[in-house]
């Protein structure tokens, strides 16, 4: 086996902490660190790498923001699970975008009730703020993992018989075809960075300043002009990933 200094050339140009960083980078790529593994630690690597322990500390720092390794204070530093990736070609709903993984996708109900809209809400449903919607907020979750805390909006007139039925651990779109006969067919969705409240990270578990994404989406049904539905949803920032494809 090839030793860990013979990797690192300190008569290149590269910057040695960034030759630090993707030698780690290409150990976790190629199976050597798996998820949940600990690392050598920084005096480990410094001392293997013959380099200032500084210079390692600015290697691992990068590829935590990167999310592919995370610190547990007193222990040391871990190889992170994978990102799960959701391309943003169709409409489908979380738990067929995890089943289709061979994920176990799940739902914890926060809270179900009937309210009167926001002006937000209002807005985006293109409805009068003092109408009626069923605000469902749920915690999904992957393989019994955290991923997002889910806020739906849906107009309370088309979907009365979902109030009060059990809402844990099953597909809201799936329930809306089978129980209100209905059946979404477009969707607009935007991304953006986010800051997480403390109780929103408390859910997620995950720290305060940990990264998010938020998204909203408001969907359609068939031959509807009006929204059916409005989502937002704060999605993990160090276990999810949105892939696009494009054509030229």
């Amino acid at each position: 086996m090839k030793e860990k200094k013979s990797v690192i050339d300190k008569n290149s140009v590269i910057p040695l902490y960034f030759q630090v960083k993707e030698y780690l980078r290409n150990e976790i790529a190629t199976g050597h660190y798996i998820p949940e593994q600990l690392i050598p630690s920084e005096r480990e690597l410094a001392e293997e790498f013959e380099i200032n322990r500084l210079t390692v500390r600015q290697a691992i720092n990068e590829l935590v923001q990167e999310g592919l390794l995370y610190r547990q204070r007193g222990v040391g530093t871990f190889v992170s699970q994978p990102k799960i990736e959701q391309p943003l070609t169709s409409l489908t709903s979380f738990s067929k975008d995890m089943e289709n993984r061979g994920i176990v996708p799940g739902a914890l109900v926060v809270s179900m009730k009937v309210i009167p809209a926001t002006k937000q809400v209002a807005s985006r449903l293109q409805m009068d703020a003092d109408e009626e919607v069923l605000e469902l907020v749920r915690v999904r979750t992957a393989d019994g993992e955290p991923m997002a805390l889910e806020r739906s909006y849906l107009r309370y007139d088309q979907v009365k018989p979902l109030y009060g039925m059990d809402m844990e651990n099953v597909s809201l779109y799936q329930k809306l075809e089978e129980v209100c006969g209905i059946r979404l067919v477009k969707a607009i969705q935007t991304i953006e960075v986010a800051s997480v409240y403390p109780d929103e990270a408390g859910i997620l578990e995950i720290g305060p300043h940990e990264p998010a994404m938020l998204i909203e989406r408001i969907t359609y049904t068939e031959g509807a002009d009006k929204p059916l539905e409005f989502v937002r949803s704060l999605y993990r920032g160090d276990r999810y990933k949105f892939k696009i494809e494009m054509n030229l």
